[in-house]
């Protein structure tokens, strides 16, 4: 077993270079992840000459390491989303998140598969929260079935999908590059100051920076300690069997438990955050023994699957006290964005979608979509404010 590598990675990617030297662009992109990438592809829409990097690689934080899940929504289950954020503000971005789903199918082919996703309760409360759940969806016309069935009882959403998060992630950044944009790996940013960005060996000056960050964004931008927490996910992956069959995407004990079931028949599977306790609110991205050991056990006890284990990997994840991402144009010439709270797959593409439209069309709809009236842009003196 490799250490920490996720089930994802064949082995088959050519690393990037490192940036040295002294270059220029319109835009710097910090960050190689989903949202980092479609920002990209969004700025060179614009006719942006533009230079991506990255602290590791493409896809090495949690984007290309998480549990490939393609959800529509937020972190919040739909009836929690109206009850923190308004209905309006709920519907609209789970509408968004609903068109957002098939442009990422299209712009990484191959990669998803529209299987749908199950929400199993683990207790006799969560199902009356699935209840509550399948209510508030169904008077929103929003797809989703009462689930009666071998797997348990809950709920199936039919417009979910599972997908291959690091494949995505290299794919779009090949077709940046061939679109004309810059990338550099193993450039990690040590200083954002004006319009220069420094790394080890380098150096970028541009007129836009972009912090395109989910885990510890609150590192790179100090501005967002305040509204971005870090936290440890972590997951392991089997052998291929046939022992079970899991159709779909599965959530469980409302959504701290996690799985699918790879093509080949790998299961990979995340969760119990919970379990880990404050030890798992940190920077760290090795796997700790007390969350494996309690994965491992669910795998064995409650999945009732005895392969052995291939892959044990973790990622960091930003996480917001409201659930929804954190937007923020943190100077001047500075917008951050992430604390995805876990579910960045779809989120952090629309938010990297939201950020290019406020920045150069000053289109301000999108950002308002996650932060509504709370957002106040840069003022003079350039003192960003956020949500």
């Amino acid at each position: 077993m490799t250490p920490n590598v996720p089930v994802w990675d064949d082995g088959l990617w050519t690393p990037l270079p490192a940036l040295t030297g002294h270059l220029s662009a319109d835009a710097c992109v910090i960050g190689l992840g989903g949202s980092g990438l479609t920002l990209i592809e969004e700025l060179l829409r614009r006719d942006e000459r533009v230079i991506g990097l990255d602290a590791f690689d493409v896809g090495a934080g949690a984007a290309g390491r998480n549990g490939g899940f393609l959800l529509a929504g937020t972190y919040d289950f739909y009836h929690d989303a109206i009850r923190r954020h308004g209905h309006a503000r709920a519907r609209a971005i789970y509408a968004a998140t609903l068109q957002e789903m098939p442009r990422i199918a299209e712009a990484a082919p191959g990669t998803v598969r529209f299987v749908g996703s199950k929400r199993i309760a683990a207790s006799d409360a969560e199902l009356v929260d699935c209840e509550a759940q399948y209510a508030a969806m169904r008077a929103d016309d929003l797809p989703c079935e009462w689930y009666d069935g071998a797997d348990g009882r809950g709920l199936f959403i039919p417009t979910d999908g599972a997908f291959d998060p690091l494949t995505r992630c290299r794919l779009l950044a090949g077709a940046v590059r061939d679109d004309g944009a810059t990338l550099f790996a193993q450039s990690p940013v040590l200083d954002i100051s004006g319009s220069c960005v420094k790394t080890p060996m380098g150096t970028v000056h541009a007129g836009r920076i972009f912090v395109a960050v989910d885990g510890r964004v609150e590192q790179l931008v100090p501005e967002l300690a305040s509204q971005v927490r870090t936290a440890r996910l972590q997951m392991l992956a089997t052998e291929p069997t046939r022992e079970i069959t899991v159709p779909c995407p599965m959530y469980y004990r409302e959504g701290y438990e996690y799985w699918q079931q790879l093509p080949d028949g790998r299961i990979a599977l995340g969760g119990f955050r919970d379990a880990g306790g404050e030890e798992e609110w940190t920077t760290s991205t090795a796997p700790s023994p007390t969350v494996q050991a309690q994965l491992e056990r669910f795998l064995r006890e409650h999945l009732g699957v005895q392969a052995p284990i291939s892959h044990r990997w973790a990622a960091s994840a930003g996480y917001t006290t409201t659930g929804l991402p954190v937007i923020a144009q943190v100077r001047e010439n500075v917008w951050a964005f992430g604390g995805y709270s876990g579910t960045g797959n779809v989120i952090g593409a629309l938010s990297a979608r939201a950020v290019a439209a406020a920045a150069l069309d000053h289109d301000m709809s999108g950002v308002r979509m996650f932060l509504g009236d709370g957002w106040l842009p840069t003022d003079t003196h350039g003192q960003g404010a956020s949500h």
